[in-house]
């Protein structure tokens, strides 16, 4: 059973049912379900389907479609010697099929363009004077490696400039979505053990099926994260960014850099921090890990965009740099042993606030300003005694067209989240700061985020609005 993707499987089968051919671009990051939606979709059905060879060179990669097709047609096929003769052969064959829609699908596409190959041109053939000509073909490609899909077929600049019919951005599982899949699969989690899963592995469903029913939540993770001895995520931090992006390296630097900064940098700093340079580089590498979803670029109110902020985003990035990293005596119960310690702590809070920015949509719902426009941003502000203004970052504002900010305060805590009269001090510094430095006229609520809500006291009043994990989902 598929778990959501109903508006994603809805469009696969609409574009099945079309007059015309079509091509889809499926893509997504590493395990987020890319292959099992198609494959669900269309029932493990399709008039030819291959899949490329990771790290094959072009003559493995042509032996390796030859093969795929042999097998489906019963034909028999010389070696082809180029993608011209390959893609000319997948025609001939289609050709000869009887009426009706033809469904092919190429998993891992990436994989096949290997250098000096011309994949592309032999693709954009196979589209532009033959596919694209009928129409009773149905094209699906998919692959992980994001900044290829959106860089070679949505951005392509030559002949395959707009010739995609339908994209498919494959998200991550929402807090909603991995409770669903929880109860199918029988793990037997409390929506606050959701919530704490998600700010380990985010909505990956992949990570999230290797769960065991058997074991509490702390034990999986230990046995997925910290156990030598087991085949889970420890390595998996490397195999994610390689398998997206051709030379991973830049990327992963930006990524070291922002995970040392949690409340993100500015271009600059960012170029002052990895030591890359400012250019046209690293624009496509900051594109590409916000496409990716690792990072998330932010304005200020009232600052222009050349003054945004990048900010790691990604919950399993978050955790391998906050935790993993930290595992230097190779414990195989690291979570276990830390749970309520200041490591423990300090991550919470920070991957708490992160799952609240991936779903903002929801916390808009449940402030009944859905129907509200609105706009998020981030703010941060030097201290500057002349004007009294403490250094002060707030990472979610929402500034709304009825009169009314929302000054959004996550805080992780295991119980009701208690007020002290400091607390509230401090919340109150925070809004003055945020008003004096903005010259807002607009009325700024403070809304607190805990799993468990406020405990009711003296200073509990502070905040407007108080939302609980039940939110989220």
């Amino acid at each position: 059973m598929i778990i959501g993707r109903k508006p994603e499987q809805k469009e696969l089968l609409e574009a099945a049912k079309s007059e015309y051919s079509k091509f889809i671009a499926v893509y997504g990051r590493r395990r987020v379900g890319k292959t099992f939606l198609i494959r669900e979709t269309f029932n493990y059905t399709f008039t030819f389907q291959h899949t490329g060879l990771a790290q094959g060179k072009m003559k493995d990669q042509l032996l390796n479609f030859r093969a795929s097709l042999q097998t489906i047609s019963g034909k028999k096929f010389n070696q082809f010697k180029n993608w011209y003769e390959a893609f000319f052969a997948l025609e001939e064959w289609l050709s000869s099929l009887p009426e009706g829609k033809k469904i092919v699908f190429f998993d891992e596409l990436p994989w096949m363009d290997t250098p000096r190959s011309n994949f592309i041109s032999g693709l954009e053939h196979f589209w532009n004077s033959w596919a694209s000509a009928r129409k009773d073909i149905l094209l699906i490609v998919c692959g992980s490696a994001t900044s290829w899909i959106v860089n070679k077929l949505i951005n392509n600049h030559g002949g395959l400039h707009n010739r995609l019919t339908n994209r498919i951005h494959l998200q991550p599982f929402t807090l909603t979505e991995c409770e669903q899949y929880a109860e199918s699969n029988k793990l037997g989690l409390s929506r606050y053990q959701i919530v704490e899963n998600y700010m380990i592995m985010g909505g990956i469903p992949f990570y999230w099926s290797l769960l065991k029913r058997e074991l509490s939540m702390a034990q999986n993770i230990d046995a997925l994260f910290f156990n030598p001895d087991t085949e889970g995520l420890s390595h998996e931090y490397k195999q994610l960014y390689s398998s997206l992006f051709n030379n991973p390296e830049p990327y992963m630097e930006i990524v070291n850099t922002l995970a040392k900064k949690n409340k993100g940098l500015t271009r600059d700093e960012i170029v002052k921090e990895s030591g890359i340079p400012s250019g046209g580089d690293l624009s496509r590498y900051l594109n590409e890990l916000e496409w990716c979803g690792f990072i998330r670029k932010y304005t200020y109110i009232g600052k222009q965009s050349k003054d945004a902020l990048y900010q790691l985003i990604d919950n399993f990035t978050l955790f391998y740099f906050q935790y993993i990293k930290g595992n230097k005596k190779n414990d195989p119960h690291f979570w276990t042993n830390n749970i309520g310690s200041p490591l423990h702590r300090a991550w919470g809070g920070l991957a708490f606030e992160r799952v609240c920015l991936q779903h903002v949509t929801k916390i808009k719902e449940s402030l009944g300003i859905s129907g509200v426009l609105s706009n998020i941003y981030s703010w941060r502000t030097e201290a500057n005694k002349d004007k009294g203004i403490d250094k002060t970052q707030i990472d979610l504002l929402i500034d709304r067209k009825d009169g009314v900010i929302n000054l959004c305060e996550m805080k992780f805590s295991e119980q009701e989240y208690v007020i002290t009269e400091d607390e509230e001090m401090k919340l109150r510094r925070r809004r003055g700061n945020f008003i004096e430095a903005t010259k807002t006229k607009k009325a700024v609520h403070i809304t607190l985020v805990t799993p468990y809500g406020i405990k009711q006291n003296s200073h509990s009043s502070i905040a407007q609005n108080n939302l609980t994990l039940e939110s989220l989902f």
